[in-house]
């Protein structure tokens, strides 16, 4: 878990913005950020990319990898941390940071993978780190694991205390 409030001023502190681009998790990764007072210094914004061709052509995560892999991959997960931070480039700016989420929530498996498996990834200038989440559950559970591993993961990369997220279990 993660002090939020703790991570949104290491990033202010480093000079560091983020762009995020999530799919399952629809947008409570941005949601968690921005409920912090002074997210608006580092955030530059989000993509809800729900929909896989939209991972393409608003994110720009590669048409082969989504043809081939299906859109939840870990080098999907990967390519939305690493390419959101350009597609959401602030007067030509890209973000230094990335997040992106990519999974299946259930009830039923999506491209020969099951229902509960999550792909986060976070990167950080050149760094990008991807984890696997399996959440068994209801749809908001798996969406909750995986929200709290992406920020998680930020947190870990930027050495922020683990403490709470505020998020549901």
């Amino acid at each position: 878990m993660t002090d939020l409030p703790a991570l949104v001023e290491a990033l202010r502190s480093r000079g560091l913005t983020i762009a995020v681009a999530e799919s399952l998790t629809g947008g409570q990764v941005v949601a968690a950020l921005v409920d912090v007072p002074g997210a608006s210094a580092v955030l530059h914004g989000g993509i809800v990319a729900y929909a896989t061709p939209l991972k393409r052509d608003l994110v720009g995560v590669d048409a082969r990898l989504l043809a081939e892999h299906g859109a939840v991959h870990p080098e999907v997960a990967r390519q939305l941390a690493d390419r959101v931070r350009s597609a959401l480039a602030v007067d030509g700016r890209a973000a230094r940071v990335g997040i992106g989420t990519t999974g299946v929530a259930g009830p039923d498996p999506q491209d020969g993978v099951a229902a509960g498996t999550a792909f986060v990834a976070v990167a950080v200038d050149e760094a990008i780190l991807v984890r696997e989440v399996h959440e068994e559950g209801a749809r908001d559970a798996v969406r909750a694991a995986a929200t709290r591993a992406a920020l998680a993961l930020l947190a870990a990369t930027l050495e922020v205390p683990p403490l709470s997220l505020g998020l549901p279990e």
